[in-house]
């Protein structure tokens, strides 16, 4: 799996590749029904190596999307059900004395597996939610001193439901800022949910899904991402939009290093999911949004501003900077 240069100099990834990409979209856009551009996004965040917030209402296939995914891949998946009493410790593992060793043993916890599925993450208070974040940045998590690496590749897969909803808490910034992309499953239309009806009709479709690709072709995957073309012009483009976020009279806080670092990164997979081996302006219009809009607060709001608001905002930031020829 590769980057090719055709005759005519354009870049393009490879055939394997690419058909390997298409396989995990459609598979999850089987079991998914109607949501095909959500599916996308969730891929673009797997393949660039990083972690996904789907944010709606209860009931509209937001842990059904996280446990698609991970089935896709024929890896390590656990479910997490995040609740106000879940302790830090029931997410990373803790140590227990080893009477037979006479010495004290670690026991991994759900955060070892390749997908993790963080179900309603803002039920649980800030010092859980804490516990995430080592592993979502470095890749390891550290108990008692001692640093422990996780699986690759390593994906967290969190869902929430809306702010105004009893018994939830707000993701600490810190916490939204290291997932790649915030995304909003939506309502199906009516003809998607007759097909659900249709699909679900036996049971749940998720539950016969079969794995189209293995942990180290996802990471081959990933590894190319890394050697896609993105053209100073589109770097200059993005620089420009986040320095808005941060000179914005609208907002108190823009868009961090970090955020940029992850654009970039989407950027890349995205092309990469298209077939090709470099970025084009779109790339970054399109995820300029999900990944950009829940790393900005507005002035004078509230911790957790409506995302309507936050995307607004940032819209019409971007609008009015000029897309490069």
């Amino acid at each position: 799996m590769n980057i090719d240069t055709s005759a005519a100099g354009e870049r393009t990834v490879d055939a394997q590749l690419h058909k390997s990409v298409q396989d995990l979209l459609d598979n999850i856009s089987k079991v998914v029904l109607g949501k095909r551009d959500v599916s996308r996004l969730c891929l673009v965040a797997l393949l660039a190596g990083e972690h996904v917030l789907l944010e709606d209402v209860p009931g509209v296939g937001k842990t059904l999307m996280g446990k698609a995914l991970a089935k896709s891949v024929s890896a390590d998946f656990c479910r997490v059900q995040f609740t106000p009493d879940l302790l830090p410790s029931d997410i990373v593992g803790s140590s227990i004395f080893n009477s037979k060793e006479n010495q004290f043993e670690f026991i991994p916890g759900p955060i070892f597996n390749n997908f993790v599925l963080a179900d309603e993450i803002n039920r649980a208070p800030p010092r859980t939610q804490s516990a995430l974040l080592e592993a979502m940045s470095d890749g390891q998590v550290s108990v008692d001193g001692c640093s422990h690496p996780l699986a690759e590749p390593f994906m967290v897969i969190a869902t929430q439901n809306p702010y105004e909803f009893e018994g939830t808490y707000v993701l600490p910034e810190s916490q939204m800022d290291r997932f790649l992309i915030r995304v909003s499953m939506g309502y199906p239309d009516r003809e998607d949910e007759q097909d659900i009806l249709n699909s679900h009709r036996f049971g749940q479709p998720v539950q016969q899904m079969e794995s189209v690709c293995t942990p180290r072709e996802i990471l081959e995957i990933q590894s190319v991402v890394r050697k896609v073309d993105v053209e100073q012009s589109i770097s200059e483009y993005m620089l420009d939009i986040v320095h808005a976020t941060r000179e914005s009279p609208r907002l108190s806080v823009g868009v961090s290093t970090r955020g940029i670092l992850l654009w970039y990164r989407a950027i890349q997979a995205q092309a990469v999911v298209d077939g090709r081996g470099y970025a084009v302006p779109d790339d970054a219009k399109q995820l300029a949004i999900p990944v950009l809009s829940h790393r900005v607060q507005l002035h004078g709001g509230m911790r957790g501003s409506t995302r309507d608001e936050l995307e607004s905002t940032l819209r019409e930031i971007v609008s009015q900077i000029p897309l490069p020829a």
